[in-house]
């Protein structure tokens, strides 16, 4: 076979890469945050860090995240709304109130259980205190609460501001024992765990109402 004596001369083409979509390029700069916020704390990590992590320049991840501040709040936003699914999806799955704060007791497991750690960003971060970080807190714990004090209501049919009040309590409950479940965790499964602690929630709640 003849090559075209011209081929030799015409430069070799290069494919450039593809550059990955806006939305999959974000998810994977918050991903590795996750790794070094988790890692690090939020004092501890660095911007270089996270770019290193990410496989990605530091003009790329500036692009997408002009501070470290906005990075965290970031991630810490999409956690939350992540928890934040799963406890309206655990609600929403059954129309028995008892199942419900089951459900619901479970999915905080679930989501202290996982290997991205998110938890720690969530609900152990180093930057706690800010008033920023410190508000999202509240606005979930008190989203959270009341959609546990709703079904509260319902089941014992208890004034709002009560039932209001259980459900901070049954919230308080589920954070603090999946969190100590998962630092002291042996041989107890997570649905054995999660059933003891809403079985303690449930049979405080079906006390009520008040005896008069």
């Amino acid at each position: 076979m003849t090559l075209d004596p011209a081929a030799k001369e015409r430069p070799a083409q290069r494919t450039q890469p593809s550059r990955m979509p806006r939305d999959e390029r974000r998810a994977q700069l918050l991903a590795s945050a996750l790794e070094v916020f988790v890692n690090h704390g939020y004092h501890g990590a660095a911007m270089d860090e996270i770019a290193e992590t990410a496989k990605v320049s530091k003009p790329v991840l500036y692009q997408h995240f002009p501070s470290k501040r906005e990075l965290y709040l970031a991630l810490l936003d999409s956690h939350l709304e992540s928890l934040t699914a799963m406890l309206v999806a655990a609600l929403g799955s059954t129309t028995d109130n008892k199942l419900r704060v089951q459900a619901t007791m479970k999915a905080y497991f679930l989501f202290m259980a996982n290997d991205d750690q998110a938890h720690r960003l969530v609900f152990e971060s180093d930057l706690v205190n800010d008033p920023e970080v410190a508000a999202r807190l509240e606005k979930f714990n008190a989203n959270y609460s009341d959609a546990i004090g709703q079904v509260i209501a319902e089941d014992t049919k208890l004034p709002p501001v009560e039932a209001t009040l259980l459900g901070r309590a049954l919230a308080g409950m589920a954070q603090v024992s999946a969190r100590y479940w998962l630092e002291a965790n042996g041989d107890l499964d997570i649905d054995v765990a999660s059933d003891l602690v809403y079985r303690l929630a449930w049979r405080g709640i079906s006390r009520f109402p008040k005896e008069s």
